[in-house]
Protein backbone atom coordinates (compact mmCIF):
# COMPACT_ATOMS: atom_id res chain seq x y z
CA UNK A 1 0.00 0.00 0.00
CA UNK A 2 1.45 3.36 -0.97
CA UNK A 3 2.01 5.78 1.83
CA UNK A 4 2.54 9.53 1.91
CA UNK A 5 3.49 11.28 5.11
CA UNK A 6 3.26 15.02 5.48
CA UNK A 7 6.02 17.02 7.05
CA UNK A 8 5.41 19.65 9.66
CA UNK A 9 3.46 22.39 7.99
CA UNK A 10 2.18 25.78 9.11
CA UNK A 11 -0.43 25.94 11.83
CA UNK A 12 -4.03 26.77 11.08
CA UNK A 13 -3.48 30.25 12.44
CA UNK A 14 -0.55 30.72 10.06
CA UNK A 15 -2.68 29.53 7.17
CA UNK A 16 -5.42 31.99 8.12
CA UNK A 17 -2.94 34.86 8.14
CA UNK A 18 -1.65 34.05 4.69
CA UNK A 19 -2.80 36.35 1.97
CA UNK A 20 -5.21 34.38 -0.19
CA UNK A 21 -3.73 33.67 -3.61
CA UNK A 22 -5.24 35.22 -6.69
CA UNK A 23 -7.78 32.99 -8.34
CA UNK A 24 -6.82 31.22 -11.50
CA UNK A 25 -7.86 32.44 -14.93
CA UNK A 26 -11.61 33.05 -15.30
CA UNK A 27 -11.93 33.23 -11.50
CA UNK A 28 -12.00 29.47 -10.88
CA UNK A 29 -10.19 28.28 -7.76
CA UNK A 30 -7.92 25.30 -8.41
CA UNK A 31 -6.12 22.77 -6.23
CA UNK A 32 -2.93 24.74 -6.86
CA UNK A 33 -4.53 27.82 -5.28
CA UNK A 34 -5.57 25.74 -2.27
CA UNK A 35 -2.06 24.30 -1.94
CA UNK A 36 -0.56 27.79 -1.79
CA UNK A 37 -3.06 28.90 0.85
CA UNK A 38 -2.65 25.76 2.95
CA UNK A 39 1.13 25.60 2.68
CA UNK A 40 1.33 22.12 1.20
CA UNK A 41 1.75 20.41 -2.16
CA UNK A 42 -0.94 20.12 -4.82
CA UNK A 43 -0.68 16.35 -4.41
CA UNK A 44 -1.61 16.64 -0.73
CA UNK A 45 -4.63 18.79 -1.64
CA UNK A 46 -5.70 16.20 -4.20
CA UNK A 47 -5.37 13.38 -1.67
CA UNK A 48 -7.49 15.25 0.88
CA UNK A 49 -10.24 16.50 -1.43
CA UNK A 50 -10.53 13.17 -3.22
CA UNK A 51 -10.35 11.25 0.07
CA UNK A 52 -7.76 8.96 -1.50
CA UNK A 53 -7.48 5.59 0.26
CA UNK A 54 -4.15 4.40 1.66
CA UNK A 55 -2.72 7.91 2.16
CA UNK A 56 -1.69 8.70 5.72
CA UNK A 57 -1.97 12.40 6.39
CA UNK A 58 -2.30 14.05 9.77
CA UNK A 59 -5.69 15.33 10.80
CA UNK A 60 -4.17 18.78 11.15
CA UNK A 61 -3.11 18.76 7.50
CA UNK A 62 -6.51 17.52 6.36
CA UNK A 63 -8.25 20.27 8.32
CA UNK A 64 -5.88 22.90 6.96
CA UNK A 65 -6.58 21.87 3.37
CA UNK A 66 -10.35 21.70 3.89
CA UNK A 67 -10.38 25.10 5.60
CA UNK A 68 -8.36 26.66 2.77
CA UNK A 69 -10.68 25.12 0.17
CA UNK A 70 -13.76 26.47 1.94
CA UNK A 71 -12.22 29.91 2.44
CA UNK A 72 -11.39 30.18 -1.26
CA UNK A 73 -14.81 28.90 -2.34
CA UNK A 74 -13.45 25.87 -4.16
CA UNK A 75 -16.02 23.99 -6.22
CA UNK A 76 -14.89 21.10 -8.42
CA UNK A 77 -16.18 21.26 -12.00
CA UNK A 78 -18.88 18.85 -13.06
CA UNK A 79 -18.56 18.02 -16.70
CA UNK A 80 -21.47 15.62 -16.68
CA UNK A 81 -21.80 15.75 -20.44
CA UNK A 82 -18.48 13.93 -20.74
CA UNK A 83 -19.13 11.30 -18.12
CA UNK A 84 -19.31 7.80 -19.47
CA UNK A 85 -19.42 4.25 -18.18
CA UNK A 86 -16.50 2.74 -16.35
CA UNK A 87 -14.27 1.37 -19.13
CA UNK A 88 -14.14 -2.35 -19.75
CA UNK A 89 -11.05 -3.97 -21.22
CA UNK A 90 -11.16 -6.69 -23.84
CA UNK A 91 -7.82 -7.78 -25.21
CA UNK A 92 -5.78 -4.72 -26.16
CA UNK A 93 -8.77 -2.54 -27.14
CA UNK A 94 -10.63 -0.21 -24.81
CA UNK A 95 -14.40 -0.23 -24.72
CA UNK A 96 -16.96 2.22 -23.39
CA UNK A 97 -14.62 5.21 -23.16
CA UNK A 98 -17.30 7.92 -23.50
CA UNK A 99 -15.66 9.85 -20.66
CA UNK A 100 -12.18 9.97 -22.19
CA UNK A 101 -10.54 13.11 -23.56
CA UNK A 102 -7.65 12.95 -26.04
CA UNK A 103 -4.69 15.33 -25.69
CA UNK A 104 -2.12 15.56 -28.48
CA UNK A 105 0.97 17.77 -28.35
CA UNK A 106 3.84 18.14 -30.79
CA UNK A 107 6.57 18.07 -28.12
CA UNK A 108 6.20 16.51 -24.70
CA UNK A 109 9.41 14.81 -23.57
CA UNK A 110 11.51 18.00 -23.70
CA UNK A 111 8.88 20.56 -22.75
CA UNK A 112 7.88 21.53 -19.20
CA UNK A 113 5.13 23.72 -20.66
CA UNK A 114 3.37 20.70 -22.12
CA UNK A 115 3.58 18.82 -18.83
CA UNK A 116 2.06 21.78 -16.96
CA UNK A 117 -0.78 22.16 -19.48
CA UNK A 118 -1.51 18.44 -19.33
CA UNK A 119 -1.60 18.60 -15.53
CA UNK A 120 -4.11 21.45 -15.68
CA UNK A 121 -6.31 19.45 -18.05
CA UNK A 122 -5.89 16.32 -15.93
CA UNK A 123 -7.02 18.11 -12.78
CA UNK A 124 -10.12 19.47 -14.46
CA UNK A 125 -10.83 16.10 -16.11
CA UNK A 126 -10.30 13.90 -13.08
CA UNK A 127 -12.42 16.14 -10.87
CA UNK A 128 -15.30 15.17 -13.15
CA UNK A 129 -14.34 11.50 -13.32
CA UNK A 130 -12.98 11.69 -16.87
CA UNK A 131 -9.75 10.19 -18.18
CA UNK A 132 -7.08 11.98 -20.23
CA UNK A 133 -5.15 10.09 -22.91
CA UNK A 134 -1.98 11.86 -24.11
CA UNK A 135 0.02 11.40 -27.32
CA UNK A 136 3.19 13.11 -28.55
CA UNK A 137 3.21 13.67 -32.31
CA UNK A 138 6.34 15.77 -33.04
CA UNK A 139 4.11 17.47 -35.65
CA UNK A 140 4.95 14.63 -38.02
CA UNK A 141 2.74 14.73 -41.12
CA UNK A 142 2.43 10.94 -41.18
CA UNK A 143 2.43 9.96 -37.52
CA UNK A 144 0.25 12.80 -36.18
CA UNK A 145 -2.92 11.75 -38.05
CA UNK A 146 -2.23 8.14 -37.09
CA UNK A 147 -1.96 9.13 -33.42
CA UNK A 148 -5.24 11.09 -33.57
CA UNK A 149 -6.93 8.22 -35.40
CA UNK A 150 -5.75 5.81 -32.71
CA UNK A 151 -7.32 8.03 -30.03
CA UNK A 152 -10.61 8.51 -31.87
CA UNK A 153 -10.97 4.78 -32.54
CA UNK A 154 -10.90 4.28 -28.78
CA UNK A 155 -13.95 6.47 -28.36
CA UNK A 156 -12.61 9.79 -27.03
CA UNK A 157 -15.28 12.40 -26.28
CA UNK A 158 -13.14 15.39 -27.26
CA UNK A 159 -9.66 16.31 -28.49
CA UNK A 160 -7.25 18.96 -27.18
CA UNK A 161 -4.62 19.89 -29.78
CA UNK A 162 -1.54 21.68 -28.39
CA UNK A 163 1.62 23.18 -29.87
CA UNK A 164 4.63 24.10 -27.77
CA UNK A 165 5.40 27.32 -29.59
CA UNK A 166 2.55 29.84 -29.55
CA UNK A 167 1.58 30.42 -33.16
CA UNK A 168 -1.06 30.48 -35.86
CA UNK A 169 -1.41 27.07 -37.45
CA UNK A 170 -3.03 25.72 -40.58
CA UNK A 171 -5.20 23.04 -39.06
CA UNK A 172 -4.92 19.71 -40.88
CA UNK A 173 -8.03 18.51 -42.69
CA UNK A 174 -8.53 15.59 -40.33
CA UNK A 175 -9.23 17.99 -37.44
CA UNK A 176 -12.12 19.52 -39.38
CA UNK A 177 -13.45 16.06 -40.12
CA UNK A 178 -13.75 14.93 -36.50
CA UNK A 179 -17.27 14.61 -35.10
CA UNK A 180 -16.13 15.49 -31.56
CA UNK A 181 -15.23 18.87 -30.01
CA UNK A 182 -11.69 20.07 -30.81
CA UNK A 183 -9.94 22.64 -28.61
CA UNK A 184 -6.70 24.38 -29.62
CA UNK A 185 -4.19 25.08 -26.86
CA UNK A 186 -1.32 27.55 -27.39
CA UNK A 187 -2.24 27.87 -31.06
CA UNK A 188 -5.07 29.17 -33.24
CA UNK A 189 -6.31 29.21 -36.83
CA UNK A 190 -7.05 32.18 -39.07
CA UNK A 191 -10.60 30.96 -39.69
CA UNK A 192 -11.42 30.76 -35.94
CA UNK A 193 -13.00 27.35 -36.52
CA UNK A 194 -12.07 25.98 -33.07
CA UNK A 195 -12.03 27.37 -29.53
CA UNK A 196 -8.43 28.44 -28.91
CA UNK A 197 -6.43 29.72 -25.94
CA UNK A 198 -3.00 31.39 -25.84
CA UNK A 199 -1.05 33.42 -23.26
CA UNK A 200 -1.54 37.19 -23.33
CA UNK A 201 2.12 37.81 -24.14
CA UNK A 202 1.92 41.47 -25.18
CA UNK A 203 0.22 42.34 -21.91
CA UNK A 204 2.77 40.21 -20.05
CA UNK A 205 5.72 42.05 -21.58
CA UNK A 206 4.02 45.35 -20.88
CA UNK A 207 3.33 44.44 -17.26
CA UNK A 208 6.93 43.34 -16.67
CA UNK A 209 8.35 46.55 -18.10
CA UNK A 210 5.78 48.73 -16.37
CA UNK A 211 6.77 47.15 -13.05
CA UNK A 212 10.33 48.37 -13.56
CA UNK A 213 9.12 51.81 -14.64
CA UNK A 214 7.02 52.04 -11.48
CA UNK A 215 10.26 51.66 -9.50
CA UNK A 216 11.77 54.68 -11.25
CA UNK A 217 13.77 52.87 -13.93
CA UNK A 218 14.03 54.57 -17.31
CA UNK A 219 17.14 52.88 -18.69
CA UNK A 220 15.55 49.44 -19.11
CA UNK A 221 17.13 46.75 -21.27
CA UNK A 222 15.54 43.56 -22.51
CA UNK A 223 17.02 40.25 -23.62
CA UNK A 224 14.66 38.64 -26.12
CA UNK A 225 14.02 35.12 -27.26
CA UNK A 226 14.46 33.97 -30.84
CA UNK A 227 12.90 36.71 -32.99
CA UNK A 228 10.98 34.32 -35.27
CA UNK A 229 8.89 33.12 -32.34
CA UNK A 230 5.59 34.84 -31.65
CA UNK A 231 6.20 34.83 -27.89
CA UNK A 232 9.43 36.82 -28.37
CA UNK A 233 7.75 39.22 -30.79
CA UNK A 234 4.80 39.85 -28.48
CA UNK A 235 6.86 40.28 -25.31
CA UNK A 236 8.99 42.82 -27.16
CA UNK A 237 5.84 44.63 -28.32
CA UNK A 238 4.70 44.79 -24.71
CA UNK A 239 8.09 46.17 -23.66
CA UNK A 240 7.91 48.88 -26.31
CA UNK A 241 4.31 49.78 -25.44
CA UNK A 242 5.19 50.23 -21.78
CA UNK A 243 8.08 52.53 -22.70
CA UNK A 244 5.90 54.56 -25.06
CA UNK A 245 3.13 54.91 -22.48
CA UNK A 246 5.67 56.27 -19.99
CA UNK A 247 7.22 58.63 -22.61
CA UNK A 248 10.53 56.79 -22.45
CA UNK A 249 12.34 56.82 -25.82
CA UNK A 250 13.03 53.41 -27.32
CA UNK A 251 16.76 52.69 -27.54
CA UNK A 252 17.65 49.76 -29.83
CA UNK A 253 21.00 49.43 -28.02
CA UNK A 254 19.08 48.16 -25.00
CA UNK A 255 17.50 45.28 -26.93
CA UNK A 256 19.74 42.23 -27.25
CA UNK A 257 18.65 39.11 -29.09
CA UNK A 258 18.86 35.82 -27.21
CA UNK A 259 17.66 32.27 -27.65
CA UNK A 260 15.95 31.58 -24.30
CA UNK A 261 19.09 29.93 -22.87
CA UNK A 262 21.18 30.79 -19.80
CA UNK A 263 24.25 31.07 -22.02
CA UNK A 264 22.55 33.66 -24.20
CA UNK A 265 21.44 35.55 -21.08
CA UNK A 266 25.01 35.65 -19.84
CA UNK A 267 26.43 36.87 -23.18
CA UNK A 268 23.70 39.48 -23.64
CA UNK A 269 24.24 40.85 -20.14
CA UNK A 270 27.98 41.18 -20.73
CA UNK A 271 27.15 43.16 -23.88
CA UNK A 272 24.76 45.43 -22.01
CA UNK A 273 27.28 46.10 -19.24
CA UNK A 274 29.79 47.23 -21.87
CA UNK A 275 27.54 50.11 -22.95
CA UNK A 276 28.74 53.58 -22.05
CA UNK A 277 25.38 54.24 -20.40
CA UNK A 278 24.48 50.85 -19.00
CA UNK A 279 20.92 49.95 -17.97
CA UNK A 280 19.61 50.14 -14.43
CA UNK A 281 17.23 47.24 -15.03
CA UNK A 282 17.05 44.22 -17.33
CA UNK A 283 13.86 42.47 -18.47
CA UNK A 284 14.86 38.90 -19.34
CA UNK A 285 12.17 37.36 -21.52
CA UNK A 286 12.37 34.00 -19.78
CA UNK A 287 13.75 32.68 -16.49
CA UNK A 288 16.57 30.67 -18.05
CA UNK A 289 17.87 33.84 -19.64
CA UNK A 290 17.69 35.46 -16.21
CA UNK A 291 19.91 32.73 -14.75
CA UNK A 292 22.68 33.70 -17.16
CA UNK A 293 22.00 37.37 -16.48
CA UNK A 294 22.44 36.79 -12.74
CA UNK A 295 25.78 35.07 -13.30
CA UNK A 296 27.13 37.85 -15.51
CA UNK A 297 26.07 40.56 -13.06
CA UNK A 298 27.62 38.76 -10.11
CA UNK A 299 30.82 38.09 -12.07
CA UNK A 300 31.01 41.84 -12.77
CA UNK A 301 30.78 42.55 -9.03
CA UNK A 302 27.27 43.99 -9.26
CA UNK A 303 24.50 43.28 -6.76
CA UNK A 304 20.88 42.46 -7.55
CA UNK A 305 18.78 44.56 -7.05
CA UNK A 306 20.97 47.22 -5.43
CA UNK A 307 22.94 47.92 -8.61
CA UNK A 308 20.68 46.46 -11.30
CA UNK A 309 17.12 45.15 -11.09
CA UNK A 310 16.18 42.00 -13.00
CA UNK A 311 12.82 40.63 -14.11
CA UNK A 312 12.26 37.22 -15.68
CA UNK A 313 9.32 35.47 -17.36
CA UNK A 314 7.70 32.00 -17.09
CA UNK A 315 7.90 31.48 -13.28
CA UNK A 316 9.84 28.24 -13.51
CA UNK A 317 10.61 26.49 -10.23
CA UNK A 318 14.19 27.81 -10.24
CA UNK A 319 12.95 31.43 -10.11
CA UNK A 320 12.05 31.25 -6.43
CA UNK A 321 15.38 29.63 -5.51
CA UNK A 322 17.72 32.13 -7.15
CA UNK A 323 19.44 34.65 -4.91
CA UNK A 324 17.71 36.98 -4.70
CA UNK A 325 14.40 35.27 -5.65
CA UNK A 326 13.41 36.40 -9.15
CA UNK A 327 10.46 38.65 -9.96
CA UNK A 328 8.81 37.00 -12.94
CA UNK A 329 5.54 36.34 -14.76
CA UNK A 330 3.50 33.15 -14.67
CA UNK A 331 3.12 31.51 -18.06
CA UNK A 332 -0.46 30.27 -17.65
CA UNK A 333 -0.20 26.77 -19.16
CA UNK A 334 -1.85 25.21 -16.11
CA UNK A 335 -4.82 27.57 -16.48
CA UNK A 336 -4.85 26.99 -20.24
CA UNK A 337 -5.17 23.25 -19.72
CA UNK A 338 -8.05 23.82 -17.31
CA UNK A 339 -9.67 26.29 -19.71
CA UNK A 340 -9.56 23.74 -22.52
CA UNK A 341 -11.55 21.26 -20.44
CA UNK A 342 -14.03 23.92 -19.36
CA UNK A 343 -14.86 24.70 -22.99
CA UNK A 344 -16.31 21.24 -23.43
CA UNK A 345 -19.32 22.37 -21.38
CA UNK A 346 -19.82 25.54 -23.41
CA UNK A 347 -22.63 25.47 -25.99
CA UNK A 348 -21.42 25.38 -29.59
CA UNK A 349 -22.32 28.37 -31.79
CA UNK A 350 -24.94 27.72 -34.48
CA UNK A 351 -23.66 26.55 -37.84
CA UNK A 352 -19.93 26.46 -38.40
CA UNK A 353 -18.28 28.03 -35.39
CA UNK A 354 -16.25 31.21 -35.33
CA UNK A 355 -14.60 31.31 -31.95
CA UNK A 356 -12.65 34.31 -30.66
CA UNK A 357 -9.12 33.60 -29.47
CA UNK A 358 -9.00 33.60 -25.67
CA UNK A 359 -5.90 35.16 -24.14
CA UNK A 360 -5.09 34.35 -20.52
CA UNK A 361 -3.21 36.77 -18.30
CA UNK A 362 0.44 36.20 -17.37
CA UNK A 363 0.36 37.46 -13.76
CA UNK A 364 3.47 39.12 -12.35
CA UNK A 365 4.97 37.50 -9.25
CA UNK A 366 6.86 40.11 -7.25
CA UNK A 367 9.91 38.81 -5.41
CA UNK A 368 13.19 40.44 -4.40
CA UNK A 369 15.07 41.14 -7.63
CA UNK A 370 13.60 44.62 -8.19
CA UNK A 371 14.04 47.80 -6.20
CA UNK A 372 13.72 51.52 -6.80
CA UNK A 373 16.44 53.00 -8.96
CA UNK A 374 19.23 54.64 -7.01
CA UNK A 375 18.94 58.41 -7.17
Amino acid sequence: MSETRDTDGPTLDTARRRKAPAKSARGRVTMTDIARAAGCSQATVSFVLNNSPGIRLSQQTRERVIEAARALGYAPPTFSALRGPVPAFEGSAFEGLDGVIGFVVDQLATSPEAVVAIEGARQASWNAGNVLLVAQTMGDAVMEPRAIAALTKRGISALIYMTIFTREITAPDYLYGLDIPVILLNCYTSDYAFPAVVPSEIAGGQSSTRHLISHGHRRIATITGEPWMQAAQDRLKGYRRALATADIPFDPELVVEGDWSASAGYAATVKLLALKDRPTAIFCQNDRTAIGCYEALKEAGLHIPQDISVVGYDDEEIARHLFPPLTTSILPHMAMGQWAIEQLEAPAPPGRGRYPITKLECPLVERESVRAVAS
